[in-house]
């Protein structure tokens, strides 16, 4: 999948500054990198003002009115529990983020903080489509041939057969809609290719899609794929629970990095291998680009009635960065008002 993003909107972006494992240093790094990356990009930084300023002061950034401070007295933590947050915290960084798209003043946010927190307050303060029962979380992974969507990543851990035929229909349209897929190959994770494979649910989102093929124009269903296709290629959109899927994700992640660590150990074991790796580096560095999780940073929350990315919660300055670049795209495409068209359409 390539991007299909209009550069030349103006976009405001608002971000969570203080959520996260990282310091809030390296994510105000990441929104300064942005703006000079995007000339249209306006941001709204949320968090501790005096903490900000601080940061900021020790970055070389001119144009101060490319971004405007929104101050946050509290900050969700990583462990809250999404009930708690959601009762608790309607001062926190954010709530604020959420509440700035709800009001129009931004038209996407960023937030690297608690996943359950932020789909709860997600849900209670952008509310979701008429159609939609749930948001679910998708993420780009890297592929033979580009990348894909995979989702859900978490938020739901248990799916109805209606759940898994709305997340495919949303995540075709982001592979629309910001990848420039004319049309998504849609395949839903299963342990096998057989019809008669994969719990009742999984079986029963097969039927569903198969019998309202008819109506998907735009969108190709292929049936069910294996973990072994995830990055093959084969589908542009897959879906699945959020159990599977999280599972799914973090084990390519740690594949990934078993390689990466297994070559370095290889290279650095002999002065012949480390007189090899001289000329093959660039072939490695190209290899750890495409399969780098950092570069694929940056996860949407479907089904909300606004752009909102999900970073990491661990993610560096890069990471963060790759996630306000996936909040701009979606927003200069109006990811938001396409899904409500395509589920008026096929779901109501």
């Amino acid at each position: 999948m390539t991007s299909g993003a209009n550069e030349d909107s103006k976009i405001t972006v608002a971000l969570d500054v203080m959520s996260g494992d990282d310091s809030p240093r390296s994510r105000i790094r990441a929104a300064v990198r942005s703006l000079e990356h995007y000339s249209s990009l306006h941001l709204l930084l949320v968090g501790d003002r005096q903490l900000m300023e601080d940061y900021l002061s020790d970055i070389d950034f001119s144009d101060q009115s490319r971004y405007a401070l929104v101050h946050a007295n509290k900050t969700v933590a990583m462990h809250e529990r999404p009930s708690l947050a959601l009762r608790g915290k309607k001062d926190s960084s954010m709530w604020k983020v959420l509440e700035l798209v709800s009001k129009g003043e931004a038209q996407a946010c960023v937030s690297a903080g608690n996943t359950g927190a932020l789909m709860a307050m997600g849900r209670y303060v952008l509310k979701t489509f008429a159609g939609i029962d749930r948001p679910a979380i998708a993420a780009s992974v890297p592929t033979s041939n580009g990348s894909a969507l995979l989702m859900d990543m978490g938020a739901n851990v248990d799916c109805t057969s209606m759940h898994l035929y709305q997340f495919a229909i949303m995540g075709a349209q982001l592979a629309s809609s910001v990848y420039g897929v004319e049309s998504p190959k849609v395949a839903l994770l299963n342990i096998g290719t057989e019809e008669m494979k994969g719990n009742e649910q999984v079986r029963l989102a097969h039927h569903l899609l198969l019998e309202k093929l008819e109506l998907q124009q735009g969108l190709d269903y292929i049936g069910f794929v294996e973990g072994h296709d995830i990055f093959s290629g084969r589908a542009d959109v897959i879906v699945c629970d959020g159990f599977v899927g999280n599972v799914a994700l973090k084990t390519g992640e740690g594949v990934a990095n078993l390689v990466r660590d297994g070559l370095r150990a290889i290279f650095q074991r002999s002065l012949l291998n480390r007189f090899l790796y001289f000329f093959i580096s660039p072939l490695l560095e190209e290899f750890n680009r495409k399969v780098d999780p950092v570069l694929h940073n940056g996860a949407s929350l479907l089904g909300l009635q606004g752009v909102v990315i999900k970073s990491h919660g661990g993610a560096d300055e890069e990471g963060f960065y790759r996630a306000i670049l996936q909040a701009v795209k979606e927003a200069q495409n109006d990811v938001p008002a396409k899904i409500a068209r395509e589920v008026e359409e096929r779901l109501l």
